[in-house]
């Protein structure tokens, strides 16, 4: 099968997805344009703000496609061959992975715009509040862990079409272009708060230098050239700076040129796939076995994918911003299914980029090295070969741009998080919860030495698609209060707790079974930190269920509750 026709039929899948699929899980919420939503009984013009959802879908788009659906169809092709993973996202998406965060949203606007976590301690009680908190805590922290490793393998990452020209080093491109598109970022947030010029001005301004540093990138090549360990520990710097400083400074100004660095790319993956002429040339499936409890298809597809067909991050994000943005309840349709579907649309464009190279060429190098240089070869069709060195940078920083979106946002939640559970808001507090929330990475990733994102990514894949399974749990426990059917949600639910669980028992085996590294004797600080954690995650996780089981024996929902037919 050519590549062009393989993405036109999941791309036809995804379409009828949203119209079919889409049209029918929206139906079962009875979604009410005459309701007012927490945007438009508020709107406070801060954090409650009706917003058409054109605009809302894209802002929601740019929070959630983040890095995770790129290194994780990459890594599982490498692993499985890229037939299962096509299954994969085209199924997983529609039927869980938009459900869930259609859902999430949904549930959200129906709770006066209530985070995920306070939505299960109104229909499960505190008891599960207290543990749903303390397993995204640890979910975000692996969000750090798994995404800083894999930024510092790129910033020091080799090119094979570019080593020996010109003393240029790849990895100290990116690194170069990276640090110089954060200072930009944070260039256009102080002039956008100092004197307010207009936005289309900003746009014409700092859109086009964005590529300008790509450039001078490839110009700097040589000037930032550190260890991993170095850049590791840079990076959490950067996680505990960025999530302290006001959102006007960095995050936003950041968000908003990275939204169009992401549409960029997509363009650019989609001129490459259908207009590149390139073959396929990873084989549709492995050696791998198909069940077991190591390095199987059952379960580690999924998980290693992870939030390229489903992600329970996303409801973080549908739960704490997009739902105070919800002008109607319709609009949660296009905005939280159809993002979702979006972001499966980008997990294949990550697919096609290893998709396009031979194993022999892949084998060593990092998600980011091989996503930048796919994007390069697709990016070359329109600049021509001679373009290679620019494109190769652009499709690095590209990739680094997404995980620094996720790092500051997640370092940021993982704050706030804290807080919450030591009932603590001051300065101080904030700041003890942040050196934590990016302590704790740092010190396992310095434990651990490099490339050991591999080991983390598969329980970074695990605690997010758990996390996704346990948001589901909760909203299916609200709609059962509520006296309307739920298994659109449990199905789903169920599916993805069995998977989640099973590749955790997996892994809690397997890392408790290499504490001592065979050639040096050393304690493995990934295996101990990843054995400990999966074993509190099980636990958590467990709770969760017994709290739901005990909430169905109560009252019914008097919170979120159905307009009547």
């Amino acid at each position: 099968m050519s590549l062009p026709l393989l993405a036109a039929i999941v791309l036809a899948m995804l379409a009828l997805g949203y119209v079919f699929y889409g049209r029918f899980i929206a139906a079962q919420y009875r979604l009410d344009d005459a309701a007012i939503t927490p945007a438009r009984a508020v709107n406070d013009g801060v954090d409650f703000v009706p917003t058409k959802p054109f605009y809302l879908l894209g802002q929601h788009f740019s929070a959630i496609a983040a890095a995770g659906p790129i290194a994780g169809p990459i890594l599982a092709c490498q692993q499985f061959g890229w037939l299962p993973c096509v299954l994969w996202i085209g199924l997983g998406v529609i039927f869980i992975g938009a459900v869930h965060d259609f859902s999430a949203l949904v549930a959200s606007v129906r709770h006066k715009a209530r985070s995920i976590a306070e939505i299960v301690k109104a229909n499960l009680g505190s008891r599960a509040w207290l543990c749903l908190l303390a397993f995204i805590w640890i979910a975000l922290i692996y969000v750090i862990l798994a995404f800083a490793d894999i930024t510092a393998a790129t910033f020091i990452g080799k090119t094979e079409e570019l080593e020996g020209r010109f003393s240029f080093n790849p990895g100290g491109a990116v690194a170069a272009a990276s640090s110089m598109y954060m200072l930009l970022a944070v260039i256009m947030g102080w002039i956008q708060k100092r004197w307010n010029p207009p936005l289309w001005l900003m746009t014409i301004v700092f859109v086009p230098a964005t590529l300008g540093v790509v450039w001078l990138g490839t110009h700097l090549s040589t000037w930032l050239l550190l260890s991993h360990g170095n850049w590791a520990a840079l990076i959490m710097l950067y996680c505990f700076v960025a999530s302290l400083l006001p959102v006007w400074l960095l995050l936003q100004p950041r968000g908003y040129l990275g939204g169009f660095v992401l549409y960029l790319a997509l363009a650019v993956g989609v001129i490459g796939i259908f207009f590149g002429g390139f073959p396929i040339e990873q084989p549709a499936t492995t050696a791998a076995p198909l069940v077991g409890l190591e390095k199987s298809l059952f379960p580690f597809l999924f998980v290693t994918i992870a939030c390229g067909a489903c992600s329970g991050f996303h409801g973080l994000v549908c739960s704490g911003t997009t739902s105070k943005q919800i002008a109607k309840e319709t609009h949660c349709r296009p905005v939280g299914y159809g993002g979702m579907l979006l972001e499966g649309f980008v997990a294949l464009i990550a697919l096609a980029t290893i998709m396009i190279v031979a194993p022999t060429e892949t084998a060593g190098r990092s998600p980011g090295t091989i996503y930048g240089d796919g994007l390069a070869h697709f990016l070359t069709v329109i600049l021509g070969k001679n373009a290679f060195l620019f494109a190769a940078t652009f499709g690095a920083m590209a990739f680094s741009t997404f995980v620094f979106d996720t790092l500051d946002v997640a370092t940021r939640l993982g704050r706030y998080i804290l807080q919450e559970l030591m009932g603590a808001h001051s300065r101080l507090a904030a700041i003890a919860a942040t050196a934590a929330t990016a302590g704790v990475p740092l010190l396992i990733l310095l434990g651990a030495g490099a490339g050991s994102y591999r080991t983390f990514w598969v329980l970074f894949g695990t605690s997010n698609q758990l996390l996704a399974a346990l948001t589901l749990l909760g909203i299916s426990v609200w709609l059962k209060r509520s006296g309307r059917r739920a298994w659109y949600t449990v199905a789903p639910m169920l599916f993805v707790m069995a998977i989640t669980l099973w590749s955790l028992t997996g892994q809690v085996i397997g890392f408790f079974g290499q504490l001592r590294d065979s050639k040096t004797g050393a304690f493995v600080a990934a295996s101990v930190a990843n054995g400990v954690v999966g074993v509190l995650l099980f636990l958590l996780a467990a709770m969760l269920v017994v709290e739901a089981i005990r909430s169905l024996r109560k009252t019914p929902a008097v919170e979120g509750v159905f307009p009547q037919a």
